[in-house]
């Protein structure tokens, strides 16, 4: 079954204007998907105002009072990132924890002149993490969201290009960015630009394909493999990159192949030994492999895998354990109860599958909860409430937001 076929399947699928083309692009989504996405870069002035996503005070609060630990924060200067140890400490009283962002040490990196990369912002900083996640649902691709600030007149990395897709937004001061055409195309995520630096050197000497300073506002479009590299002009800047962890054909192909050996298993000729005192297959059994390979192609499923990965790849909505018990403790014929966000939810018979784990349902339940994953906003008494319950518990449904 390919559980990615019917749009039902997939709620909060967007019509009409979406972030992409209302907020990150000067095109429509239609344009971009046919003359942009994975070939050329793009750069929109004017996009958009990103102010209410992310600021400087942001960056002030994340570093300084959030107790952030190392893995969302990394520290480049010169080219090069810096060891974890120059900017973590311990927490102090009342907390085991020896890694901790050092506030103190972090500004006098800065000072100094080094970029602060604060990482996965889609976890740490509200905003930024609904606003991924809605450009996540639109795009079909799982988001991370970092925040880059940067010294005047300094460069956080030299000329790279990402395994990745980005959007860069930018969100105070300005930056220049430096835009070369790619060595390779659609870099997979095992063949970084280090594997090609001579190349990147020689191409990043070249003509530009974009040279431009990014004001507030202005948003930048990068296919993986673009080659760039960006310097604060006379102010500290801040941007936030928006990568694009893209589905490939090369995904699909794995799964495909996942499910051809899944498949074989239970062929008796491919679980025999190879005659004895033989290291490596002759002919006719090599003959033999790759024609039972080709046999169980069309029967290959990689669907569930697809969907298992995809579910896996990003997080639900927000959860608060308070709120949620006591919308159960009033739960009520008139409560009004919603699905929770990002849930990826997915349907397969009798079954939903969704980011929190499986549920079964009998035949009347499951025209209830057709209906709530297409509406998203429901009362208790729709469902009934102990199907209401069932799902709260679940963490499938969560109060309505006010």
């Amino acid at each position: 079954m390919n559980p990615f076929d019917s749009t039902s399947q997939r709620p909060g699928s967007r019509t009409g204007t979406g972030v992409l083309d209302s907020l990150l692009t000067n095109c429509d989504q239609d344009t971009f998907a046919r003359e942009v996405w994975g070939k050329r870069a793009l750069l929109s002035k004017g996009a958009s105002d990103f102010s209410d996503l992310f600021s400087g005070r942001a960056v002030d609060e994340l570093i300084s009072r959030r107790g952030l630990r190392s893995p969302f924060l990394r520290v480049a200067k010169d080219g090069s990132t810096l060891p974890t140890s120059s900017f973590t400490g311990p927490a102090g009283v009342g907390a085991t924890i020896a890694d901790q962002l050092d506030d103190t040490a972090l500004w006098r990196q800065f000072d100094d002149g080094a970029t602060l990369v604060l990482q996965a912002l889609q976890r740490t900083w509200g905003p930024v993490g609904d606003f991924s996640a809605r450009l996540g649902s639109e795009l079909a691709n799982p988001i991370q969201a970092n925040a880059y600030i940067t010294p005047p007149q300094n460069q956080g990395f030299d000329d790279h290009y990402d395994v990745h897709d980005v959007f860069v937004l930018q969100i105070e001061g300005t930056k220049r960015w430096v835009i070369h055409e790619p060595v390779l195309d659609s870099p997979l995520r095992d063949q970084p630009w280090t594997d090609r630096r001579d190349a990147v050197a020689t191409a990043a000497a070249g003509e530009p394909y974009i040279d431009a300073v990014l004001e507030p506002g202005d948003a930048l479009y990068l296919p993986r493999g673009w080659l760039h590299a960006a310097t604060a002009q006379g102010e500290v800047s801040i941007h936030l990159t928006l990568g694009i962890h893209n589905r490939t054909r090369y995904a699909v192909a794995e799964q495909v192949v996942a499910s051809v050996l899944a498949n074989l298993r239970d062929d008796p000729r491919m679980r025999a030994s190879l005659p004895l005192g033989i290291d490596a297959p002759d002919s006719a059994d090599l003959d033999m492999v790759k024609e039972a390979i080709l046999s169980a192609v069309p029967e290959a499923d990689p669907y569930p895998d697809l969907a298992r990965v995809h579910r896996s790849q990003a997080r639900p909505g927000p959860l608060g354990p308070l709120a949620q018990h006591e919308l159960l403790q009033n739960l009520t014929a008139e409560t009004p109860l919603q699905l929770r966000d990002s849930l990826d939810a997915r349907f397969d018979g009798s079954r939903l599958w969704t980011r929190v784990g499986w549920l079964e349902f009998s035949d009347e339940d499951l025209e209830h909860v057709r209906a709530l994953v297409a509406a998203r906003i429901t009362t208790a008494g729709n469902l009934g409430v102990d199907l209401a319950e069932r799902l709260v518990r679940a963490g499938v449904l969560v109060p309505v937001a006010h």
